[in-house]
């Protein structure tokens, strides 16, 4: 009976998020937002009856339709995975979305085309919820597709903008490298194996590195690990909605979840695993960094999600995807509501984004500054909030396990530059004295804090409600207390350590008035410049000498006038005895002339 009722509010879900779509085919009868908010609303509730069946018994169960595309291998069928990744993290999209569509109907009441808006987000819902619920790589294909598709839309929301365009086709380039590797994986499986999922995971021992490598190339692209990382401090382009269903439940997550989905075939693949644990450290490094020394508020959270992602697949590295799991469903409710409440104060202050001219906002928007410091807390891993049920536990795990020392080193300096940023913002952004005048003031109406309280509420009790309700009883403590403390302590002396910086810097500010240099970090390790200038730069310039300089010249002197000349000389000296010596020629012609005129002069003795 359990696995009737999931199945049926699963498809009830879709069609709802399908029924709201549709309508827009019709001119006349437009959908409001409001329509669709609260369709999202029901569709989230709907989707609490399988994730609380889910508490009481393990459920592994899939939805098959009839085929719909026969091959002469096998057939492709739309089937939907029925588990706890796709039953929990679907009631956690939806009820993400809803707060941020609500949130939208307020950040947004001017614009005029809100309801197009609206439509765009539902789309980016569904596609993510089509890749969660994909049981074979066809149809997650088709999701993969659709969230890239409209995360380029979402972006370049703002088209009038030369950044936003800019932004969005830097985000559809990075990402169309990434699904080269996708691609690659299905063309492999195609020939040697099925599309179906669970036929992949029966035909594991057979499995070359091949798909594993094309699957590892698509979620590095998608969730912005170090080497395609750049597109998502510039997504920040769009509208702040946008970027809170990007950064949570949507998009970047959605590469994590493609190796947690496939992770059976990689977890006895030995290079895979290291290939995740090496990728994961250095990202979740260089982002932290980064992040510390960013003054632009939504660069500075958006570096943070590319941290915690890379936290994330570190996580998977280690060959625990439930951890992983875990941290990104735990990860979804405090990043969508820093989002939430940055865009609050953005709206707040005339658009002005800049950390170091904000200053004093805890008097001006107490209840969001309430949210954004419980945000920033769980992010740093404050106990009994939801942040430390998983960052904590990675960092134990990591710990304990046979990995290498450096990736260790690395997690653990991140954890502790995950504090410097997040009391960094705090302390520029809610202290002291503003800085500019305010000259607009949208107050905390029920629009706008109703969805953040929601996020607040999971922040809060996320992590706790999810360790009562699946670990009733608590094992026994089997590791030294200094490695349980370890994240802890290090996250207290990083506060420690940045409170002091922050009030020294302040006191030297009065003092010297010198511009702050331009450093690695604040410039993401030249790593922008080097992609997208000096390769191109240096690309341009060898296409240019290839075809101006060496090219012309080839087709001048080799075959234009000079190369006709220097073939009519050499085809001269083969006719001719003629050297064009002129001066031995004329030499040679006075002298036998002279000497044959004294020969036959008849005075000659």
């Amino acid at each position: 009976m359990t696995p009737i009722i999931i199945s049926t509010t699963t498809l009830l879900i879709m069609l709802w998020l399908l029924h709201s779509l549709l309508k827009f085919l019709s001119p006349d009868h437009q959908p409001s937002t409001t329509h669709m908010k609260n369709t999202t609303k029901k569709a989230f509730f709907t989707s609490l009856i399988p994730t609380t069946l889910l508490l009481k018994n393990e459920i592994n169960s899939s939805l098959k339709f009839p085929s719909h595309i026969s091959l002469e291998t096998f057939n492709i069928y739309v089937n939907f995975s029925l588990d706890t990744y796709s039953i929990m993290f679907s009631s956690i999209a939806l009820f993400i979305t809803w707060s941020i569509m609500e949130f939208s109907t307020w950040y947004l009441s001017n614009d005029p085309n809100i309801n197009k808006f609206m439509k765009y987000l539902m789309i980016f819902l569904l596609s993510m919820l089509v890749i969660i619920t994909a049981n074979n790589l066809f149809q997650l294909f088709i999701g993969w597709e659709g969230v890239g598709v409209m995360s380029f839309l979402l972006i370049g929301w703002w088209h009038a903008r030369t950044d936003a365009n800019t932004a969005a086709l830097q985000a559809i380039i990075y990402n169309r490298l990434g699904d080269v590797g996708l691609l690659m994986t299905m063309f492999w499986l195609n020939i040697n194996s099925s599309w179906d999922i669970q036929e992949i995971f029966a035909q594991t021992n057979t499995m070359c590195v091949t798909p594993m490598l094309g699957l590892m190339v698509a979620a590095v692209g998608k969730s912005a690990q170090f080497g395609f990382h750049p597109w998502l401090p510039a997504a920040m382009e769009g509208p702040t909605p946008v970027s809170a269903l990007l950064h949570s439940s949507t998009m970047v997550v959605a590469g994590v979840f493609l190796i947690l989905r496939m992770h059976p075939i990689i977890q006895n693949n030995t290079t895979i695993l290291s290939l995740c644990l090496m990728i994961g450290s250095i990202t979740t490094l260089l982002s932290a960094l980064t992040a510390s020394t960013q003054n632009d508020i939504k660069k500075i959270i958006a570096l943070s999600t590319t941290s915690q992602l890379g936290l994330m697949m570190l996580t998977l590295g280690l060959n625990q995807p439930m951890l992983a799991f875990m941290h990104m469903s735990m990860h979804s409710f405090f990043k969508a509501m820093l989002f939430l409440c940055a865009g609050s104060l953005i709206h707040n202050l005339n658009n002005e984004q800049d950390v170091r001219k904000m200053g004093g906002l805890q008097h001006l928007l107490p209840t969001t500054s309430s949210a954004i410091t419980t945000a920033n807390m769980a992010l740093m891993g404050t106990p009994f909030l939801s942040g430390f049920y998983s960052k904590d536990v990675i960092v134990e795990t990591i710990t304990n396990s046979h990995t290498n020392a450096w990736a260790m080193m690395l997690t653990l300096v991140a954890t502790a530059l995950s504090a410097t940023y997040s009391i960094r913002m705090m302390l520029l952004v809610l202290t002291n004295n503003t800085k500019i005048k305010q000259t607009t003031n949208h107050p905390e109406s029920k629009t706008m804090m109703k969805p953040i309280s929601r996020l607040l509420l999971g922040t809060i009790t996320g992590g706790l409600l999810t360790k009562l309700l699946t670990t009733p009883s608590t094992s026994t403590l089997t590791m030294p207390k200094t490695i349980k403390l370890a994240a802890i302590m290090i996250t207290l002396a990083s506060l420690i350590l940045t409170t002091d910086t922050m009030y020294l810097k302040s006191l030297n500010k009065q003092k010297s008035t010198k511009p702050t240099p331009l450093t690695h970090p604040t410039n993401q390790f030249m790593f922008f410049n080097t992609i997208h200038r000096m390769l191109p730069s240096t690309t341009l310039k060898l296409s240019q000498k290839y075809s101006t300089e060496l090219t012309d010249a080839w087709s001048l002197e080799k075959l234009g006038p000079s190369g006709l000349a220097q073939k009519n000389i050499l085809m001269t000296h083969l006719t001719t005895q003629q050297k064009n010596l002129m001066k031995t020629y004329l030499s040679t012609f006075t002298l036998t002339t002279v000497i044959s005129l004294l020969i036959l002069s008849p005075n000659w003795p």
